[in-house]
């Protein structure tokens, strides 16, 4: 029953990030493909969830857990695409396919296929525990403990978010690091926070067998790696060192990751 569940739950993402790739074309844009990062997520535990004919405690705690942050997540990216338009890291990966007329087939295969194959990998947790939970499955400490780290994260992520589009609204700061803040302690309070809730939810979703966290670790496994080694932080400061003057500075004094107090100056 599971595997056919997943694999329902991978067709209807794929006819979905098919429809998207078509808008995409309409529009010669494919930015608003993080708001599908998010909404991707919530929508395969929702439907996880809606499978259940009887769903426990531990299976609406794990489908609450991801559809609260993954709903909100989709709405702040999709309207700061609307607000920003086009993003420039995308820009700078479709620009020689769109130049040499492969920009249908590179938007399909490099963003929206690929975004679904890691979106359905990394939300495994959610979707395998919400579907491996039985009705009598009780939240148990562990769960808790998931749950606790999850909310750590959502406070990160929350209110990283916020501070940076405060920032960002001043026209003040225009071309200014952003230092206040949970950014004071974190170059990356946003991507710490998302990784602090997918652990969470991979904790909580482990509570329903340990099989289920065997399964399923290489969900914030590749999370954690793409935010701190791959398309997360790197492709951002890439882009950073170039056009925020001072950035090199914030980068010396400020942890990468995990949340510590900045580097006294040695000057």
């Amino acid at each position: 029953m599971i595997v056919e569940a997943l694999l329902a739950n991978a067709v209807i993402l794929l006819g979905l990030a098919l429809i998207l790739w078509v808008i995409s074309l309409q529009i010669d844009d494919v930015s608003f493909v993080d708001a599908y990062w998010g909404g991707g997520m919530a929508l395969m535990a929702l439907v996880s969830w809606l499978r259940l004919y009887d769903p426990g405690p531990l299976a609406t705690l794990l489908m609450a857990m991801t559809v609260i942050w993954g709903a909100r997540l989709c709405l702040y990216l999709f309207l700061r695409w609307r607000r920003e338009g086009e993003d420039k890291r995308y820009k700078r990966i479709l620009r020689t396919d769109r130049e040499n007329g492969r920009f249908a087939l590179a938007a399909l295969t490099k963003v929206f296929l690929g975004q679904s194959v890691l979106l359905f990998l990394v939300s495994s947790p959610a979707q395998y525990g919400i579907l491996e939970a039985s009705a009598l499955t009780p939240i148990s400490g562990l769960a808790l403990i998931g749950l606790t780290l999850w909310a750590v994260g959502i406070v990160f992520e929350w209110v990283g978010d916020w501070q940076l589009a405060r920032f960002k609204a001043n026209a003040a700061n225009d071309g200014k690091v952003m230092d206040k803040g949970l950014w004071r302690y974190t170059r990356h309070p946003n991507y710490f926070g998302d990784a602090c809730v997918w652990w969470g939810i991979w904790l909580a979703a482990a509570s329903a067998g340990w099989w289920v966290a065997a399964a399923t670790v290489i969900g914030p496994l590749f999370l954690t790696f793409t935010l701190t080694r791959w398309s997360g932080a790197p492709l951002l400061e890439g882009g950073m060192k170039k056009s925020r003057p001072g950035y090199a500075e914030y980068r010396a004094r400020t942890s990468a990751f995990f949340p510590l107090p900045p580097k006294k100056s040695l000057s």
